[in-house]
């Protein structure tokens, strides 16, 4: 076990030795404040995660969410998915559905429509997955739980129907699956099904391990008690069927040392990592090596994490890797992979290095890594949240934990969100942690934070934001910045491409510099954000022009949108 202290000593002195660092650089954190709206819009989701004592693993690593439109009225709807009941553990008349879908009646309101949808469907669930994988028009639904996975098939007018067993990608009756994201893996224009496996796990196992703290007793146990698990690689046949291909994708490492699964995963990256116009995936793995799986165009993949700098810490070493998000933070074609950490570990920021597929964790020059140290972090996501055109971060945290404090008196069960912002395109300068006087108090309420995702929800062009937690109800926040910022929203249609363009590029050319955007809804842990991109402008009062790269690899050039409306753009053939 490395000396986290000693680790913790380093990186301070590093930051304080580092221009750039602090607040000396003349930037002024803008007073932009989110709003709790969670009781007050209608939701009464409480996640549960059905602990009774046992202290089961599963029961602190749930609370996936999701904005979709799941009827195509042009407002986000929310779903959250429950975890539930171990068997015999029931109380009698309890709730045993795994998910809750709320529609979007309109600026500030949700109505509860799970049954109406046909989404009542009783298992352990973990997080969801959101795309339309027939290319029909509507957003399905891929939920991965305990157990087993589901698929959901969106009929229209507001339907769901089950269709796992004739898709065939319900996985193992005995594994334990977390995030999973939908992309097209081998630009053939149909979205392929990408599934993150966490353990071999089983209660049988857990409870023999019997894992104890000092003062606490039995405690949730660390991964290192179990064998990894590989991941599922679904190829989209095209007729309402996948065929599993992690093997012969070259998917499936193993540990030199027991043959047995190397992965431990928690969250994925689907992004272009070298831009040749092929997805790569960046798997984040709890207590093992990260991957960076580089797609060789022909259906596999390479495994290259240490070689690029992904794998590891600076200091060689694996970490607690919990969620995970891609962008490219600095306005020009820097590819940063930032990954939330365990408690006692920072976050990382992967940065891409020029004229090399190298990275190099780069989270105290930017100034996201030792503020983050103490907390554990789960959901993390790049967003502009000031509209300003700069990519900050939110990360959601909260321990695994109840009784820790009880062991380390420095640490907390609930905990506060952390928000970066991001003060500079490309000038080094990084990002500020913002203080509540900045961001008012709601959105630093503690929780025991798992899953986030963010969206539009009122039409008004800034990005609100929902934070999950464990055994408790979500924190739905409004964005109310009133900083006079200009923006754009687009939202691209597909025809050759795949139907949602999971996958584009889009770049945005104002006021002397591009911004460039992934359409990619899956980030975070367990989570998926809303399709639409949208592109802060700040002060700008026009844009220059518009560059789609779609994701089989054509390059569409547009005159400039009007500002401050959603603008739909669809492939030309």
């Amino acid at each position: 076990m490395p000396n986290k202290l000693f680790g913790l000593t380093l990186v301070l002195l590093a930051a304080s030795l580092r221009p750039g660092i602090g607040a000396d650089a003349g930037a002024e954190i803008p007073r932009v404040r989110f709003t709790d709206i969670t009781a007050a819009s209608g939701i009464k989701f409480v996640h549960q995660n059905g602990a009774y004592g046992a202290k089961l693993l599963p029961e602190t690593m749930g609370g996936g969410v999701a904005f979709l439109d799941y009827d195509g009225d042009g407002r986000p709807d929310l779903l959250f998915v429950n975890s539930g009941f171990w068997p015999g553990h029931a109380p009698a008349g309890a709730p045993l559905s795994a998910l809750t879908l709320y529609h979007n009646d309109g600026p500030g309101h949700f109505t509860d429509v799970t049954v109406a949808a046909g989404l009542s469907a009783p298992f352990y669930g973990m997080g969801v997955a959101v795309g339309d994988y027939d290319n029909d028009g509507r957003p399905d639904l891929f939920i991965t739980a305990v157990g087993g996975n589901h698929l959901f098939h969106n009929e229209a007018g507001g339907k769901f129907i089950e269709v796992t067993l004739p898709a065939g990608v319900g996985g193992a009756a005995d594994g334990w699956s977390t995030s999973a994201a939908w992309v097209d893996y081998d630009n053939d224009g149909k979205l392929d099904l990408f599934v993150c496996n966490y353990l071999t796990w089983s209660p049988e196992k857990d409870l023999g391990v019997n894992f104890e703290l000092p003062k606490i007793g039995r405690a949730y146990g660390p991964p290192r008690n179990f064998a990894g698990a590989f991941p599922y690689l679904y190829h989209n046949d095209g007729n309402g069927h996948f065929t599993e291909v992690s093997a012969a994708a070259g998917l499936r490492l193993t540990n030199p040392a027991n043959g047995q699964p190397l992965a431990k995963s928690l969250a994925l990256a689907p992004v272009d990592v070298d831009n040749d116009g092929w997805i790569d995936f960046v798997v984040a793995n709890d207590t093992v090596q990260n991957f960076l799986f580089r797609n060789q165009h022909d259906g596999t993949f390479k495994e290259i994490g240490a070689r690029s700098g992904i794998a590891f810490d600076a200091y060689g070493l694996t970490r607690g890797a919990m969620g995970i998000d891609s962008a490219r933070f600095r306005n020009d074609e820097t590819l940063g992979i930032a990954i939330g950490n365990f408690a006692n570990e920072m976050n990382a920021l992967y940065v891409r290095q020029p004229d090399a597929l190298m990275f190099a964790d780069e989270a105290i020059k930017e100034g996201v890594g030792p503020a983050s140290q103490r907390l554990l972090k789960f959901g993390l996501f790049f967003f502009d949240y000031d509209l300003d055109g700069r990519l900050d971060v939110l990360t959601a945290n909260g321990h695994l934990e109840p009784n820790i404090a009880l062991a380390q008196p420095d640490q907390h069960y609930r905990q506060p969100a952390q928000l970066f912002w991001n003060r500079s395109d490309n000038k080094g300068l990084g990002f500020l942690p913002v203080p509540a006087e900045k961001s008012g108090p709601d959105l630093l309420q503690p929780l025991v934070g798992r899953g986030s995702a963010f969206a539009d929800l009122d039409g008004d062009g800034d990005l609100d934001v929902v934070l999950t937690q464990i055994g408790g109800p979500p924190l739905l926040l409004r964005n109310d910045q009133q900083l006079g910022h200009h923006w754009l929203r687009l939202k691209l249609v597909g025809t050759t491409s795949n139907r949602d363009a999971i996958g584009a590029w889009v770049r945005v050319r104002v006021a002397g510099r591009t911004i460039s955007r992934q359409v990619m809804p899956t980030r975070s842990y367990l989570s998926q954000s809303e399709l639409p991109i949208t592109f802060g402008l700040g002060t700008a009062t026009k844009v220059d022009g518009v560059e789609i790269t779609w994701p089989r690899g054509k390059v569409q050039k547009l005159a400039p949108p009007p500002l401050d409306r959603l603008t739909i753009f669809t492939e030309p053939p």
